[in-house]
């Protein structure tokens, strides 16, 4: 087990989604340390759970660590939030009581563009279970998308699983071509007909629709017609906003999220060429925010 060392300052980066909650443990003196992974942290489902979800994950990296005796109440905590771009919603986060020595907070897409760059400037994709964009350019921050499941993250593992659903429903109806979606939908889902598909998913969470994703992929790839549809569709909302992300003429742009790497190869070519792979992961852009913050508060 590692001992403690008491002039250094300890730092947790969170990167908080909808899907899971990573933590990332640093030391001043001896840099990353240890990861911990825990269920999903979007606020805008459930404040309460996010909130266990990220303390979970921030217990989890130090156990991983070996550090005997470091209480949450000596750590430095830069969050990454998915949600916390509404007003609303970052108000109830910023209210709660949390317990760590300090605790900065911003979105998971702005610290997922600063680990996919590395510097403060850049601009990054996040398509995971939602979908949504950020550039940062000459000072000047355009975020883009993040309007949640189910009126928007288009291309979004919540979204294509929602997508999949919709037209498997109407094709056991008789109203939409055959697809084999429907056979793997029906397993995935354990059920034996539309309706109880509609029973099951009435209350589902994204990352219940999420899960789907993997599935549609491999059809569309197989050249399923209506798997494809899905996901050609997907990939054009994806080119539209990397576009409109490029125009703001950002030093780099990456793209990052679980379905980030099966749809790149959807994506019109004047956008797929552009895009960088990230240099570090959100949760470690997490930890630089974080010590751009106690850096200031020194001065």
């Amino acid at each position: 087990m590692r001992s403690k060392v008491a002039d250094q300052t300890y730092i947790i980066g969170v990167d908080g989604g909808g899907t899971k909650c990573r933590a990332r443990l640093y030391s001043s003196q001896s840099g990353f340390l240890a990861s911990g992974l825990s269920g999903p942290a979007n606020p805008v489902r459930g404040l309460n759970n996010a909130m266990h979800s990220v303390v979970e994950a921030c217990e989890r990296a130090i156990q991983n660590s070996g550090i005997e005796d470091l209480p949450l109440s000596e750590v430095h905590v830069g969050l990454g939030l998915a949600g916390v771009n509404l007003e609303t919603v970052n108000k109830k986060v910023l209210d709660w009581p949390h317990p760590f020595k300090s605790r900065y907070l911003t979105t998971d897409l702005h610290i997922a563009c600063l680990g996919a760059n590395d510097t403060d400037e850049g601009a990054v994709m996040i398509i995971g279970t939602g979908s949504c964009g950020l550039s940062v350019s000459q000072q000047k921050m355009v975020q883009l998308g993040g309007h949640g499941f189910p009126i928007g993250d288009y291309a979004g593992g919540a979204w294509i699983g929602f997508e999949a659903i919709r037209y498997v429903l109407r094709s056991l109806d008789g109203v939409a071509k055959n697809s084999k979606m429907n056979a793997e939908v029906l397993s995935q889902l354990d059920c034996k007909n539309a309706t109880q598909i509609a029973e099951k998913m009435l209350h589902a969470k994204p990352s219940e629709f999420a899960a789907l994703t993997p599935m549609v992929f491999d059809l569309a790839e197989s050249g399923d017609e209506a798997a494809a549809h899905i996901i050609k569709q997907g990939a054009a909302q994806i080119s539209a906003l990397a576009r409109k992300l490029l125009a703001e003429q950002p030093t780099r742009l990456s793209m990052i999220g679980g379905v980030s790497e099966r749809i790149k190869n959807w994506l019109d070519e004047d956008v797929a060429y552009q895009i960088q792979p990230p240099i570090y992961q959100p949760d470690i852009g997490a930890v630089f925010f974080a010590q751009k913050h106690l850096d200031l508060s020194e001065k």
